[in-house]
Formats: C-alpha cells, structure tokens, sequence
C-alpha cells in the first residue's frame, strides 16, 4: 500500500439523498482501511453508510442545499475536526451537484480544505447534459445525436426526426425536484409523451434534450474512471465493462468488470487533456455496431459509485489516488487487475430477475485470491453492518413500492360509475358493454 499521510482527514460530501448509494461507502471503506480518518456529510442518520466502522463522524445534509449553507456547514465540521488549524482536510464530491457546489464555495473553504483545482464554469461544461453536447461537438468526439427543444411542438418533431423511440434527459439532473416524479434520463415512445415531458420543464428547472437512442446490448457500455493530478498526469485511469445493469441495458452498473480496451481509455485520456481538466472522473460510453464508434453518453466530475472495482494490488485507486496527490505524495502508477469484478447487490438481484438467462465465462488467467477477482459494494467481512442496514432499508423500500403498484393496480381495476348505468355487473346489457369500455 502506498504511504499516506495520515494526519490528513477526509470529508465525503454528498448531497444527493439516495440512500442507496455505495459509492459512499466504498469512499469511507478505501481510506478508512487506509488509516484515515473518515467523516461523512450524508442525506440521514439513518443512512446505511453511517453503520460503516470507517465513519469516525457523520453530518446530516443542509435541509435545502446551497453553496451557502454547505459552505457554513463543511466550516462548521473543520472546526471541529482533530488538528484542523494546523491541517486542512481532503473534501471528496460524491454526486455532480456537491462538486459543483465545492468549485464554487472554493475560495471560501481554502486554507481549512483541500480541493483540486477546479472551476464552476469547468465543471458545468461537462456536467450539463446540453453543454456535454456542445463539448463533444467542439472536439469531435462522437456523441448521440441531440436536439434541444423550444417548445413542445419542437420537441415532438425533433423526437420525430431522431426517430423513436428517443432517449429524453434534463440537462442539470441535480435541480431536479425530489419527489416529484421526473427521472433524470427516460426511453420515450411516442410523440405524446414527448409533449408531456417538454411541459413539465418548469418543474425540472432545466432544459429537455432529446437524443438518438443507440442500441443496447452485452458488451457495449463502457466507463472510464480516472485521478487527473495537480500536473495533468492521469497515471490512475482504467477503463472497465458493464455486465448487467440497472434498469437492464440502460441504467447504473449492476455487475462490471474491468476489462482492457485501449480505444476508449485512448478517447478518456485525451478528452481530459484537451479539457484541462483535474480531479477524479467517471466517463460513460457506449459502442455503435453500425459504425464502430465509442460515444461519449456521460461525463460525472466525481468518483463513479463503482470506482472500487479499479482498486489494483496495491489498494490504489481514484480516491486514494486523490487523497495522495493532494497531499504532496507522489501517486504511484496503477497495476492493472483485469477480470476483477464489482457486484452492487441489491440492484445486481433486479437485473438477474429481469433477464436471468443471460451468463458469462469466467476470465481466463491464474487463480488470484478473491479479493483481487472480485468485491461486493455493500457486504464487506471487515465492515458488516451497512450491508444488514441496506438489506432492511432496501426492503422496506421494495414493500413501499409494492404496496403503492398494488393500490394503483386496484384502482384500475374497480369500474368508473357511468350516468344512466344501476347495475354496472349486469352481463349482456348495453349498459354493461359502455361500463366496460369506459376508458381507466
């Protein structure tokens, strides 16, 4: 294992309030099996990453984020951290709207925090769906074709043209209101429901953009998760494969693997490099058979939740690499692991229910302990219990949900009164027919 300094803490800070993100936990787990000391900036006490042995402190989230109230927050938190006036400690974004928010409270929190050299205007150009559009357009990189509507009529002949089915995004994910029904990013069919989502943009408080939907399959979604250090160096970078995902052949990394592929690390390394870009990345891409080409579909400013499958012999990976870097340590070059495998439970058990046919071979090779061939996102050995808190809060979550799919179902199913009808289950009436054939 590389030397770290150990007097450094670090702060995980995400302010996105899904509770099932274990991304968080393997930030904590990575530098707290380091030595390090580990607080967390979460969404609940109750969140199952706040039952890692890894968290010396744990902080609840501004009720209403704002670089303001984070800015009080993550001072607060200094103040009270071990050494603090002589040491500043590493801030770690764990969602694209905590790094945001930290390139622009930077100025504020220098001298009590350590941060890569990053601006708000440097982050959005990559965040922002619609400004990743333009980006990869500037630098001809391959990129799904997208239109950004005016209007809904716009909207649906854009859709029109892409040709549907169409995938539909929010250009800041981030703004979007909690509970309110959108989803960052959604397969639309028809013109109809185009015009629907387009209305609904006042409420998403960002733009709709449209893109072409490239076609799914096994073998065609790729990442790329990286360190670029304080010099523009990228010696922590590896690109890896998605085996299942979540919604199935669509969604988060369920299982991945990682897995040599030199023409998709080749785009990773020089779109950071033309970007001038610093700090930890998660690239997104998916191959197009018909052409050949990898397309760019994501760029998220931050750890990738799966970022623990590129942890190689030496433990290294993009947030030890960080923590080093921003240290004054030098960050040693990563050994590559290939056919070393994450499996992120609870969403790897939807995948298999949804497609439970699909298998794949073992990775050729000689035998290597399991810890080098595989890691489980939730259940750790050394760290039991936030893998039982998911287990019950993912339960509880599932049973919510059944419930209200059942109240739904019900609903549907019980017939709507119809003006003149006494006796809606009479069979063979005229009456009967209309009740029947009254639109649920």
């Amino acid at each position: 294992m590389p030397s770290f300094d150990s007097r450094v803490p670090a702060v995980l800070v995400r302010l996105d309030p899904n509770p099932f993100h274990h991304g968080t936990l393997g930030a904590a787990r990575s530098l707290g099996r380091a030595g390090i000391a580990v607080h967390a900036v979460v969404e609940s006490p109750s969140s199952p990453v706040v039952r890692s042995r890894y968290l010396q402190g744990t902080h609840v989230r501004p009720a209403e984020p704002s670089p303001a109230e984070l800015t009080r927050l993550l001072l607060r938190i200094a103040d009270r951290l071990p050494g603090s006036s002589a040491q500043p400690a590493l801030l770690v974004p764990l969602d694209d709207i905590t790094a945001l928010f930290l390139a622009e409270c930077r100025p504020e929190l220098a001298g009590r925090y350590l941060l890569p050299d990053q601006s708000p205007e440097q982050l959005t150009r990559v965040a922002d769906k619609a400004q990743l559009a333009e980006t990869c357009r500037a630098l001809s990189l391959p990129h799904p074709r997208t239109e950004l509507p005016t209007s809904a009529d716009e909207a649906a002949a854009m859709a029109w043209s892409l040709g549907l089915p169409v995938i539909a995004k929010w250009s800041r994910p981030w703004l979007l209101p909690v509970g309110g029904g959108l989803r960052s990013t959604t397969i639309v069919g028809s013109l109809g429901e185009v015009r629907e989502l387009y209305a609904r943009s006042p409420q998403a408080g960002s733009r709709l953009l449209l893109q072409e939907l490239l076609p799914a399959g096994r073998d065609l979604d790729w990442f790329f998760h990286g360190y670029v250090d304080s010099t523009g160096g990228c010696s922590t970078g590896a690109t890896g494969r998605k085996e299942r995902s979540w919604p199935d052949g669509a969604g988060l990394t369920a299982v991945g693997r990682w897995t040599a592929n030199p023409m998709v690390d080749t785009m990773a390394r020089e779109l950071l490099g033309a970007l001038g870009y610093r700090g930890v990345c998660d690239l997104d891409f998916r191959l197009d058979r018909s052409t050949g080409a990898y397309h760019l579909l994501d760029f998220n400013p931050r750890p990738g939740a799966q970022f623990r499958l590129f942890a190689d012999r030496d433990g290294l990976d993009v947030v030890r690499a960080m923590h080093l870097d921003l240290t004054g340590r030098e960050v040693p070059a990563h050994s590559p692991s290939y056919g070393r495998r994450i499996v992120v439970e609870n969403y790897a058990a939807l995948s298999f229910l949804a497609s439970p046919r699909r298998r794949y071979t073992p990775e050729p090779g000689v035998a290597r302990p399991l810890a080098e061939r595989f890691e489980a996102a939730w259940f750790a050995v050394d760290d039991l219990a936030p893998a039982f808190a998911m287990l019950r809060a993912w339960l509880s979550h599932a049973l919510r949900k059944g419930l209200l799919a059942l109240r739904r179902a019900l609903r549907s199913r019980t017939p709507r009164r119809v003006a003149g009808v006494t006796s809606p289950r009479s069979a063979g009436t005229r009456s009967d027919q209309m009740t029947q054939h009254e639109p649920l």
